[in-house]
């Protein structure tokens, strides 16, 4: 292909599906949570203390339409991911916020800042039971009726970086 070809030609040349500019995601599950309000919402539970952790009960209803079977195997792992959809937060706004741990302001991306140009939650959360269409969890994170778009099983082995490096959290935590 020569230096000028264009985007367009190239799609069609590799076969390569256009980017898609817009997604369309269907929530599968709702979380059942004792916090109703953002404020007093436990931010990093499983750090954070004990107490909190052990309030942040709750369980993962899934929707009607979906398959019980969705939960399947699930009882044999300890924890869980959650991908939810932030449905309260307001529209992205500024590009840097100032996180409650390093005084001063960060780029939004490298903080954990609610308020993001796609409000997706990612929570890694303890299972404690698989009751059919229903997962009891410890450690939310979330709101009442947040949207799940997806759950995934923690693999430590895949998921745990321990000596990974932090970034401007170094020293602070």
């Amino acid at each position: 292909m020569s230096s000028d070809t264009s985007d367009s030609d190239h799609r069609a040349y590799t076969g390569v599906v256009p980017f898609p500019e817009e997604m369309t995601l269907r929530p599968l599950a709702r979380v059942v949570s004792p916090y109703l309000q953002r404020h007093g919402t436990p931010r990093q539970p499983g750090f954070s203390g004990a107490k909190e952790h052990l309030e942040g009960l709750g369980e993962i209803h899934l929707l009607d339409g979906f398959d019980p079977l969705l939960f399947q195997d699930l009882d044999g792992f300890e924890r869980i991911w959650l991908v939810s959809f932030m449905h309260l937060n307001r529209a992205f706004g500024r590009p840097t916020v100032r996180p409650p741990r390093g005084g001063s302001k960060r780029g939004l991306l490298a903080t954990r800042a609610p308020h993001r140009p796609n409000p997706i939650a990612l929570s890694c959360v303890e299972l404690l039971a698989v009751n059919g269409p229903v997962l009891q969890v410890r450690g939310l994170d979330l709101l009442n009726d947040t949207p799940v778009l997806d759950i995934k099983p923690y693999i430590g082995a895949f998921d745990a970086f321990p000596e990974s490096r932090i970034g401007w959290l170094e020293g602070l935590l």
